[in-house]
């Protein structure tokens, strides 16, 4: 999948290890460097099974989170135009290809 960072910030934090370390810990910023890999591994959200990804609720519907590790979670939503819904309306994971973190 395409990923794409919400701003700079938390781009560095995603791509400098040194800086997620100090932020997030040793263990939990070795996750969160192999679930962004598991993330550009695969061609849509359906292929992904690493860290438990699922769909949030409430006012954060239409996100999706993977776990981390110590409780953290990587949260972030389909990036794609439209986002297309199955039939019950829920967020089609086969036609999610790019994120937004």
């Amino acid at each position: 999948m395409e990923i794409t960072f919400a701003d700079g910030k938390l781009q560095k934090l995603c791509e400098q290890q040194n800086l997620a370390q100090r932020k997030l810990g040793t263990n939990c910023a070795k996750k969160l460097t192999a679930r962004l890999a598991d993330l550009a591994a695969v061609s849509c959200l359906k292929e992904l099974f690493a860290g438990h990804p699922h769909p949030l609720k409430g006012d954060r519907a239409g996100e999706f989170a993977v776990n981390l590790e110590g409780g953290k979670r990587l949260v972030f939503k389909p990036d794609n135009d439209p986002i297309l819904l199955t039939e019950d309306g829920s967020i089609d994971r086969s036609k999610v290809t790019s994120r937004d973190a």
